[in-house]
């Protein structure tokens, strides 16, 4: 799947962040490195919410 991402300059680096995974974000000293680390943190964010949705189902 394909998420927009936002990138923006800071004073450290660069910031990333997906708005349709609230909470979902990264950084890195350069974009390409923002970039990168914002696809670890997309496969992170997806698997804490399918860890959480099994655990919610297994309640049910």
């Amino acid at each position: 799947m394909i998420y927009k991402v936002n990138l923006e300059k800071t004073e450290e680096g660069y910031a990333v962040w997906v708005p349709g995974l609230p909470g979902c974000w990264s950084q890195g000293k350069t974009e390409k490195e923002a970039l990168e680390n914002i696809k670890d943190a997309i496969v992170d964010y997806l698997d804490a919410v399918e860890e959480l949705t099994k655990n919610k189902e297994s309640l049910m």
